[in-house]
Order: C-alpha cells, then structure tokens, then sequence
C-alpha cells in the first residue's frame, strides 16, 4: 500500500489561522485553496489544525477548504453549544457569513455528529457528505480511567512540554496505541508521507492541549446516548470505516450509517483501525476524490 494515494498531489501545511464572525458566535479556521468549498470538520482532542490535517490526508487541490475549530476546542468557544445540532446551527451560520450557499463535508470521528445534523438540517447546504470513522449511534464505551488522568496533567506546562518532546523524538511507543495490527503499522510508519501526516496530527494534540479539552469531554458527553436522523439525509454520501475500529465497531457504527442513509457508499478498510484514513489512504484518497468529483466537481460553481 502506496502512501502515493493514486499519485494525487498533495496539500500545503496548515497556513495560519484567523477567526471569523458569524450571527452566533466566532468560529476559528483555516480558509485556504479556491474552487468549489469544503467544509473540514475535526474529531475529539481536535482544533482547526488536525481539521487540515484531515484535509491533507483525504483532500487534493483544485477546492477551497475551510478547516474549523468546533466550539470547545482552541479559539472557538463552547459557550453552550455542546450538542452536535447546536454545533450544526454553527456551521450554517459560518456558511452565512462567509457567503457561501453550499459546501461539501468531510469529518471524522467526533466532528461527525455535527456534519450529520448540518445535512439533516440544512440539505440545500450540503453537496456532498463524507463521514470517516464516524459514530452512527450511541458510544457505549466510556474514557478509560488514564484519559480522565491524562485531561488533568495537560494542564501542567511542564508534563506538556516534555510528552511533546518524547513524541516528537520518538513515535513508535504512540503508534503503536492507535494501530496495534504491527504489519499496518511498521508499513505506515515506513512511509515518509503517512508518517509526517500522522506524527503531524499526533503532535498537534500537544498544542495548547488545556484548550481542547472542554470541546473533548463535550463530545464525550453528546455521543453517550446519541440517536442520529439518518432517515433525514438525502445529500450524497460516502462512509469510510475501517473493519476493526476498537473505538466504532463497524458493526455499530459504520454499517449502520450505510444502511441508513439513503443511498450511502461505503468504502470498507480491510484491517484498518480507527486511524484508517492514515493506514489506509491509498486506497481512501483516491475514493474521496472520485466520490467528489462526481458529486461536487471542481467545475462546479461555489
């Protein structure tokens, strides 16, 4: 498996941030690239940054990516908005103020939620919907007792800057926590480009780690009992999900988002983890860009 993702050209990193005004509230992003515009959506412990790397991993040039910090994380405040529908209503009114009238989604993990209820809610905003490692119902398995540990020492400077500085100097010990297949992860981690990706987003946790934690434990919270309109989907959709996420088992979580969104795709990673848009982006990549490019091509109009 090639990290060559089809020979697709590649992203930029992350360009600096700004924060735009909408009618409910601020929302940080990175607003970069021209053409048709999608909207990238980070998981848990996330921020605009991992929502660009999300957009490198799975995004080619030729579009305009707007990469958020949902509410909770960074420079986005919370200020209530905790559920995914609120969060939903966020996205649209950044639609809004940045004059947009469709866009098309791409999440993963804890940004799904919202992407869900903002085609739910608002259809005629949505072109396209792409959901990776995506809850499709209740998270029943609750944090382990070392994450509500690690949620109290990313407050401490210090424990901060020394994890950072181990992580940077040594991956392998954090690889091996979120790809525990040793074949899949000794080939991931071989390869230049999936292991700048993935090192790059791992690190981005350790930044300003204190100022992603609400956003973390309201996700946390929203996903406990979660009940999704998928019968109310009708914007285009493609689901990615790996066959042995620990965190979504396919079972519960992927195969239920196929199923019951009208006329979903569903790209199945054989082996692959809830990390699958790394491990896995040879093949996930190229499914993006052919998913797009039918559904929101590059010459259609913003």
């Amino acid at each position: 498996m090639s990290a060559d993702a089809g020979h697709l050209p590649e992203l930029p990193p992350c360009p600096p941030p700004t924060v735009v005004e909408t009618r409910v509230g601020p929302v940080q992003l990175v607003d970069h690239g021209t053409g048709p515009p999608i909207l990238a959506i980070h998981g848990a412990m996330g921020g605009y940054d991992q929502s660009w790397y999300l957009a490198r991993t799975l995004g080619t040039p030729g579009y305009r990516y707007i990469a958020v910090s949902r509410p909770g994380y960074l420079d986005t405040p919370l200020a209530g908005r905790t559920s995914p529908e609120s969060q939903a209503d966020l996205h649209a009114a950044l639609l809004d103020a940045l004059e947009l009238d469709r866009v098309a989604v791409l999440a993963v993990s804890g940004g799904g939620p919202s992407a869900i209820h903002l085609a739910a809610r608002y259809p005629d905003r949505c072109a396209a919907l792409v959901l990776a490692s995506t809850p499709g119902g209740p998270m029943r398995q609750r944090p382990p007792l070392s994450f509500h540990l690690m949620t109290v020492l990313l407050r401490w400077p210090g424990f901060v800057r020394r994890t950072r500085a181990r992580l940077a100097a040594d991956f392998g010990p954090a690889a091996a926590r979120s790809i525990r297949d040793p074949e899949i992860r000794a080939r991931t981690l071989a390869d230049p480009v999936l292991r700048e990706l993935f090192h790059g987003m791992t690190l981005s946790t350790f930044d300003r780690p204190a100022d992603r934690l609400a956003g973390t434990r309201a996700d946390i919270r929203a996903t406990r009992d979660a009940r999704y309109p998928l019968d109310r989907i009708t914007t285009p959709t493609l689901v990615i999900a790996g066959t042995d996420d620990p965190l979504l088992p396919f079972d519960e979580h992927g195969g239920v988002l196929a199923a019951g969104i009208a006329g979903a795709r569903l790209h199945v990673a054989e082996g692959g983890e809830h990390v699958a848009i790394f491990t896995h982006r040879a093949e996930v990549r190229p499914a993006v860009a052919a998913f797009l490019a039918q559904r929101f091509p590059v010459s259609s109009a913003a």
